[in-house]
């Protein structure tokens, strides 16, 4: 494929907002997991967003919500190279193509407590303006004044992983020129509990490839990248890798079949050997199952050498906006020449036959490798390179 080029990106997590926190915690090896801001019946760390988010304009304040000012605060990052981009193309050649989880289930949530407890909804609550998949589409078209194809992913923790083949897609069909691409996801209870009753949840904060490892660790924040047909790259989508192997609805084969033909199609995608990476963003959630199938896959695939990190010991499994995230730190790799350590308490798993550094690397990283993997055996492996 025709490598699809990155000209900006923004990042928000339990890290902070934009690159500059983030790449400081990175570096540092300085986890954003605490204490659940939602009151639960279980103890369990999150990944919570603490910095102020920006309201938004007032004649959009019905689709006001924690979800909308998310996509605020990341479409503020990316300001000049959109400013930019909206100067080179046509409103309706750029596409807003995003991805998420729960969309605004954490708004619902609020609200339908207030019915419990009160009997009615709260005048201001609005369902398809703060609900719906397409409320925060309408959100960003607004802010951004793109006005090409816009629709949302929502197939668990490769959500906003698609987002980069669909406009890889569009743009080699000559549909589009550029699009702001990504996720996000907010912490809510109905994602708190689900995973918690499939007993998937840590009591502390997640411990990816860790022999003492117990569960995820559940994040909010996102990611968004704008992606042009042509323009200064600061990274490129070099390959992308897109499979359903179906072995179980929440399980991963144990072979880690679907994530190596997803690693495989990446490469060849972009015409590249296992030799050529350097570096492998992990999805490594922190489950047994999860980050023993990945280490399988990876070493069939790429070997035992790569360094393999988790960044989800960091910001927590952000979810429908992991993918994204992910590249974003992906980027930060070849941009900085550095690997964050792999954190978490404990030593790494024996069984884990993979190359999981625990300090910071330093170095030349041309080509990274991100992983995402979810529900279903639903795949994606994004292949990010230098410019």
């Amino acid at each position: 494929m025709r490598p699809l080029l990155v000209t900006g990106y923004s990042m928000l997590s339990a890290l902070g907002m934009g690159r500059q926190q983030h790449l400081s915690a990175l570096a540092s090896g300085t986890t954003g997991l605490g204490p659940s801001p939602i009151p639960l019946g279980f103890d369990t760390a999150t990944g919570t967003v603490t910095v102020e988010l920006p309201e938004l304009p007032k004649p959009m304040q019905a689709w006001s919500t924690r979800l909308a000012r998310m996509a605020a605060a990341l479409l503020e990052e990316i300001d000049e190279p959109l400013r930019r981009a909206r100067e080179k193309w046509r409103p309706e050649r750029i596409a807003i193509l995003l991805g998420t989880s729960t969309a605004g289930a954490e708004t619902t949530e609020v609200a339908y407590r207030a019915y419990v407890e009160g009997g009615k909804f709260p005048p201001d609550y609005d369902f398809q303006r703060q609900h719906t998949f397409g409320a925060v589409l309408t959100v960003v078209r607004k802010l951004t004044g793109c006005t090409g194809p816009s629709w949302m992913a929502s197939t668990a923790c490769t959500s906003s992983g698609k987002t980069f083949a669909t406009a890889q897609r569009l743009i080699a069909a000559g549909v589009i020129d550029a699009a702001i691409v990504g996720g996000l996801d907010t912490l809510c209870t109905m994602t708190l509990q689900g995973f918690h009753s499939l007993q998937a949840l840590d009591r502390t904060a997640c411990r990816p490839f860790r022999k003492t490892r117990n569960g995820i660790s559940i994040g909010e924040g996102g990611s968004f990248a704008l992606v042009e047909r042509e323009g200064d790259a600061r990274v490129l989508i070099e390959g992308i890798g897109e499979t359903s192997d179906a072995y179980h609805i929440s399980a991963p084969h144990p072979k880690g079949l679907g994530a190596q033909a997803a690693m495989r199609q990446a490469l060849a995608t972009a015409n590249r050997q296992p030799e050529d990476i350097d570096h492998v963003n992990a999805h490594g959630t922190g489950t047994h199952l999860n980050d023993t199938a990945e280490a399988n896959a990876i070493k069939i695939v790429l070997g035992t050498d790569v360094p393999c990190v988790s960044t989800k010991a960091y910001t927590g499994h952000t979810l429908g906006a992991a993918a994204a995230l992910e590249m974003a730190f992906s980027a930060c790799a070849i941009e900085e020449g550095f690997l964050p350590p792999a954190i978490g308490d404990g030593e790494i798993d024996p069984k884990i036959d993979v190359n999981i550094p625990t300090e910071k690397t330093t170095g030349t990283f041309q080509r990274v490798l991100s992983n995402s993997f979810a529900f279903g055996g639903n795949n994606v492996s994004l292949l990010v390179g230098a410019p």
